[in-house]
């Protein structure tokens, strides 16, 4: 499995709106800025975000985004799974079905059955709250 672009960069503007909260909207141009990243890809990004109730946006002067939930309330798995689908590493898992084109290596299955499984253990078991909280950590902790 691997995370795409779309799916790094959403977990990065996510952390950064709860990272930033000041109860104030956020704008796309500051998280931008800030992470560096394409305006208009972040633009494309918020979208999604926003019509799966994730963010909601503040229109006019002043506007930007707000998460609709407390940062706890949102885990890694949500954001990827959002923007990824799933995140099996072979067809048939989510719906517990071996693939049988692969009968005869059955075996395999399980394997993949266990990387899908450790990958979901990690990625639901971390809130952005968790991540904001590991960010400061390693702000305090830097030392020039």
């Amino acid at each position: 499995m691997k995370i795409s672009t779309k799916g790094r960069y959403a977990l990065r503007l996510m952390l950064d709106l709860a990272a930033y909260n000041t109860g104030e909207p956020i704008s796309i141009k500051d998280i931008a800025r800030r992470q560096a990243i394409s305006e208009k890809y972040l633009e494309q990004i918020i979208s999604v975000l926003n019509r799966a109730g994730y963010v909601r946006s503040v229109r006019g002067a002043g506007g930007g985004y707000l998460l609709t939930r407390d940062p706890k309330e949102y885990t890694v798995g949500m954001i990827f799974r959002l923007t990824e689908g799933s995140l099996a590493p072979v067809e048939g898992l989510e719906d517990g079905k071996p693939d049988l084109a692969d009968h005869p290596e059955l075996v395999t299955y399980d394997v993949y059955r266990k990387i899908y499984e450790a990958v979901n253990q990690v990625v639901d078991h971390i809130t952005l709250a968790d991540l904001v909280d590991h960010q400061r950590q390693l702000a305090d902790n830097y030392v020039i």
